[in-house]
This record gives C-alpha cells, sequence and structure tokens, in this order.
C-alpha cells in the first residue's frame, strides 16, 4: 500500500491505494480518499496521522529519534581486513622479519603495526599516509589504535634507511642498500628450503612521479604515464616463475631501462644466492651492452626484441622463411589459450623465437586498413596537423611540400602483423621459450 496523489483540475486529492496482480497485470484499488492536499496540510491533518502512524514502525521511531537528538550514538566496524590480513601477514613471516631487524633499536612506537597498517592501506586504497591514519578508524587492526601520523612517516623512513658503508656490498650505482632490502632478502631466505627451485625470474619496471619534488630519487625522465612534466622515480620488481615477489628496486627517475638489469642480475647472485636462473625481460631492456654483459656473466635470458628499431630483426629474422610449430591450435573455447606457432631462426649467432598468433593478425591488418583510410581521408582535407599522429605519421612519406601515402611502407608494415620476436641464449625449445614469455604478462 501506499498514497498516491491524483489531480481533479487545480486541486490535488491524497488517497491509499493498493496494487494488486490479477490476470498478470497490476490493478490499483482505491482504499480509502484522505481528502484535499491543501486543507490536510493547512489544518495539520497529514502531519497528525502521519505521526500517529510511526509509532507502528520501528525503522521510523529510530530515525526520528535520531533526529531529535535522542538515538544513542554508535559507529561501525570492519573486521573482515584485518582478520584476512593478519594472518596472510604471519604466514608470510613479515612480523618475524620486521622483528629481527627491529631487536635493539628503541622506537617508542610499534613499528611493525605501522608497517603492516601502510601495506594494508595500499592494498584497499592505494592512498598516502596522512590518508591511512584516517582511514583506520573504519578498520579493527589489532595494534594500530594509537598510531598517529608521524608514526606512519617515521616506520616509512625507518624502511628507507641506508645501510652503513660496510653493508653497501652489492649496492647499485643508482640507489644504496637500504633497510627495504634485508627485508626482501630475509623474506626470500626464510621461504626457501632444499626443493624451492627458482630457475626463472620475470623482471620489469615502470615509473611512478610525483606532484611535488619527488625527494631524493625525483628525476625528469621517460614517462610511461605519459607526464614528462613531472619529476618522477623508477620502479623494478623481479618475480618467481609462480608470480611471487623476490625484490623490488627504486632509482632515479632518469635511469633507463637497459642500465637496470644487470644490477638486478648481480643482486640475485650476491644477496638471494642465485646462481643459475634465466631472467625474462621485455624490449625495453634490451641492448647490445646489456646482452654482452649478461653472457659474460654466465645468465641465460629471454628477451623480447625490438622488431621496428633493430635492422637484424626487421630484416634478417623476419625476412628469413621456415616452417612454424603449432603451439596451440585455433579453438571456439573463449577461455582457451590463443592460438600461437613459433619458428626459431639464428642470425649471426644469435637465436631468436619468432611468434604468431593468426587471430592478432587479422586485427592488425584491419587496423592498419582503417588508420590508412582515415589517413586518405584527413590529407584530402590538406589537414598537416594530422600527420603528428603516430598512427598515420607510419605510413607517409613527401613528395615535393605535399604528403603522400607510401604504398611500400603499407605493405611492409604487413610483415609486424600478429608477430612479435624474442631472443634468448638458452638451449629451451622454442615452444617453451614462448612460453615462459608469455608468463612476463601474467604475474
Amino acid at each position: 500500500m501506499f498514497v498516491r496523489a491524483k489531480k481533479r483540475g487545480n486541486r490535488t486529492y491524497l488517497a491509499i491505494v493498493r496494487n494488486d496482480r490479477v490476470d498478470g497485470k497490476i490493478k490499483q484499488t482505491v482504499l480509502h480518499w484522505l481528502g484535499r492536499l491543501d486543507i490536510l496540510e493547512e489544518t495539520g491533518e497529514l502531519d497528525a496521522m502521519l505521526l500517529s502512524a510511526q509509532r507502528f514502525s520501528k525503522k521510523v521511531m529510530v530515525l526520528s529519534a535520531h533526529k531529535r537528538g535522542e538515538s544513542m550514538i554508535t559507529r561501525t566496524t570492519r573486521i573482515g581486513p584485518g582478520l584476512i590480513f593478519e594472518r596472510l601477514w604471519r604466514i608470510l613471516g613479515i612480523h618475524k622479519a620486521l622483528a629481527g631487524l627491529l631487536a635493539g633499536r628503541k622506537f617508542e612506537f610499534p613499528v611493525e603495526r605501522a608497517v603492516f597498517l601502510t601495506v594494508v592501506h595500499r592494498l584497499f586504497v592505494s592512498g598516502s599516509d596522512r590518508a591511512a591514519e584516517k582511514w583506520k578508524e573504519g578498520y579493527a587492526f589489532e595494534g594500530t589504535q594509537k598510531l598517529a601520523l608521524h608514526h606512519l612517516y617515521r616506520a616509512m623512513a625507518w624502511l628507507g634507511e641506508p645501510l652503513p658503508k660496510s653493508r653497501q656490498q652489492g649496492a647499485t650505482l643508482f640507489a644504496p642498500r637500504c633497510v627495504k632490502d634485508l627485508i626482501e632478502e630475509a623474506l626470500f631466505a626464510a621461504r626457501r628450503d632444499l626443493f624451492t627451485a627458482l630457475d626463472l625470474v620475470f623482471f620489469d619496471t615502470t615509473s611512478i612521479y610525483f606532484e611535488g619534488e619527488g625527494g631524493s630519487l625525483g628525476r625528469y625522465g621517460h614517462s610511461k604515464d605519459h607526464r614528462p612534466d613531472l619529476k618522477q622515480m623508477v620502479v623494478g620488481v623481479v618475480m618467481d616463475n609462480e608470480g611471487l615477489p623476490i625484490c623490488s628496486e627504486m632509482w632515479p627517475g632518469n635511469t633507463t631501462d637497459v642500465k637496470t638489469l644487470v644490477p638486478v642480475a648481480e643482486r640475485l647472485r650476491r644477496k638471494f644466492n642465485v646462481r643459475d636462473v634465466c631472467i625474462v625481460a621485455d624490449r625495453g631492456m634490451v641492448s647490445h651492452k646489456t646482452v654482452d654483459e649478461l653472457e659474460a656473466g654466465s645468465w641465460d635470458y629471454i628477451f623480447g626484441a625490438r622488431m621496428r628499431r633493430v635492422k637484424e630483426v626487421s630484416v634478417e629474422v623476419l625476412g628469413r622463411g621456415g616452417r612454424y610449430e603449432e603451439v596451440f591450435p585455433e579453438s571456439p573455447n573463449k577461455k582457451a589459450p590463443s592460438p600461437l606457432k613459433v619458428k626459431e631462426v639464428r642470425v649471426n649467432g644469435r637465436r631468436y623465437i619468432v611468434c604468431l598468433n593468426e587471430d592478432q593478425a587479422e586485427k592488425d591488418r584491419r587496423d592498419r586498413e582503417a588508420i590508412v583510410e582515415s589517413l586518405r581521408d584527413a590529407l584530402k582535407h590538406g589537414d598537416k596537423s594530422l600527420i603528428g599522429n603516430k598512427g598515420y605519421r607510419r605510413y607517409v612519406s613527401t613528395a615535393g611540400k605535399r604528403f603522400v601515402i607510401d604504398a611500400d611502407k603499407v605493405k611492409r608494415e604487413g610483415r609486424y602483423d600478429g608477430k612479435w620476436v624474442l631472443m634468448t641464449n638458452t638451449d629451451l625449445p622454442a615452444r617453451e621459450v614462448a612460453l615462459k614469455y608469455k608468463q612476463l604478462w601474467m604475474v
């Protein structure tokens, strides 16, 4: 039942109405006409009627009492995140690793609890320490009630505290070893046993920009967030074959990817006692100097190769014929792996694996045709500013003072459809090399 207003001429009347389902359709029945709305409001009869009816509604009684200031003030506290992540925190042994490093340090607040709070806050909200100090009020986390903002700042400063000179062996040229490094190494040692296999690691980097100065690591560099106007830092993460993090690195924002791989490999060898491991990394990590240094250090690697920028790859590798080996066939099942074919090519003593996804090749072909058609329309209007578009620039050349579509460039671009090229010094079969590299996208 509900109250419905119905107009008759210039007047509005209120009625109590009930909905009934008759022969599959809703039929409204007027149970009682309450009268004209203006008269009910003027005489106060409507308010009196509602106040009288609310005595039989517990919800309305509570809301009315709250409005009058007569209700009991209380608040809700979420306990789920504390129960789950406290358990995970202890299973991983993070509390023990922190306790060991904090032994002998006389902080007047629970540093381990402050680190725990900031970690969980970043998992849920990914905000600042200032936001975490307010956010914790709505959650039940053991031992965090008395933590203030300056405690969180001091805990973060402790994690980034440089180690003494005697413990700087293995530090990179870009950043000193700090307490954070000791925690990572302790956690890895704690979960490693006689049967722990670490034959494959994945390494990737990203950039994080700052609105302010960015501290000692803040530098201008190549921004993966497309914010070259702001200072940034570079973060690198190493993960094992199961997607578990091994260690992370933080470098100044002007550090290029090709300079980070060798220092990371050396840290794995010196501080994690990793001797034989295959490093899998994206094409941004590859340079001739990096490859030479890794091979000199007897490291195995699987790298994505730059297909367009390296002539050896674009001409020699992709220009070679050969039969592809099918890894995954095409399948109507959407959950099945993407179709994949591979073939091996050797050039100047280097081993390359050419990977082909024919579904992606068809998509790349259609996308290219759409771009060329759009470019053709843009050139008809003489809009030279559109040539600044990277998608267009790949297919044009100049004829005098005019831009024209270069048919040879369009044709050459077809050789990249659905393909990616890997470079490796391993003896793994070509299909295994491709599958290991694909794992880099999933960890």
